[in-house]
Formats: structure tokens, C-alpha cells, sequence
């Protein structure tokens, strides 16, 4: 990925991971608001993910370009951080963006209520994830 430059080096900070935590919560928080469509507290939820996982890319030193498929390459990237423990989700994760594209550009009232609170529940779980892993691995990022 680094010779195809799908990936950058990069040096993280703590301010820079507790920006992305701020919009995390601030998604994860919308998303459970019953008052939006589900189209929109699903895609909320899916940019909560994807922050998560930009969290964990530059844990590990890098970050995902502006390429072509560069929200997939993010969670890829976040699965090969973490390692198996984050299979399941980053799988799960996979569906749900080609789930996103349609919802923000070709189609409304896609996303049931209950796709909206799963990939919610997902995602939180994949935060804890993230989050527990930079405490063991990244300490001075918690």
C-alpha cells in the first residue's frame, strides 16, 4: 500500500486522535437521535466507524490518501493494525459502506431502523476496541 501511496507515513498526536474522538462521540451521539431518517443516523453512524478507524491507521504510523476507495483502504488498513480481534467488524464495516455510498448519493429511505441501530451498536463496540488497543499499545495517545 505504502509503494502503490494508498498509504502515507505519518506521525500521529495525541491532540490530533482526540480531534477525531470528538467527532466520534459527536456521531455516535446524533446517531441515536430517533428524530433523524435512518438513511441519516446510519450514515452518521458509518462516519463514526470510519473516524475510528483512521484512529487505529495513525496509531500505526500512517494514513490513507485521497484515492479511490479510500474509505474500504481505511478499514483495511485499521484491520491490519488491530489484527484478527477486528475481523468481524471490519467485515461488517465493508457492507455498510457500500450501504453509505447509495444512502449520501443515489437513493433515499435505504437503511432500515434497525440497520441504523446495529451498525450504531457496531460501531461503538469497534471505539472500545480501538480505544482499549491504543491503551495497551499507544499509551501516550490515550
Amino acid at each position: 500500500m505504502l509503494a502503490a501511496r494508498k498509504i502515507h507515513t505519518h506521525h500521529s498526536s495525541k491532540q490530533e486522535l482526540d480531534e477525531l474522538r470528538a467527532v466520534v462521540r459527536r456521531d455516535l451521539a446524533d446517531a441515536a437521535l430517533p428524530a433523524l431518517s435512518e438513511d441519516r443516523r446510519f450514515a452518521t453512524a458509518y462516519n463514526a466507524a470510519l473516524q475510528v478507524a483512521r484512529m487505529a491507521t495513525a496509531c500505526s504510523g500512517y494514513r490513507v490518501a485521497a484515492v479511490p476507495g479510500h474509505h474500504a483502504l481505511s478499514f483495511e488498513c485499521a484491520a491490519l493494525a488491530l489484527g484478527k480481534q477486528a475481523d468481524r467488524l471490519v467485515l461488517f464495516f465493508d457492507g455498510c459502506r457500500r450501504k453509505r455510498n447509495v444512502i449520501d448519493y443515489t437513493g433515499v429511505q435505504i437503511a432500515t431502523s434497525t440497520e441504523a441501530a446495529e451498525l450504531l451498536q457496531h460501531t461503538r463496540e469497534f471505539s472500545a476496541l480501538v480505544e482499549s488497543w491504543i491503551q495497551n499499545s499507544h499509551p501516550h495517545l490515550s
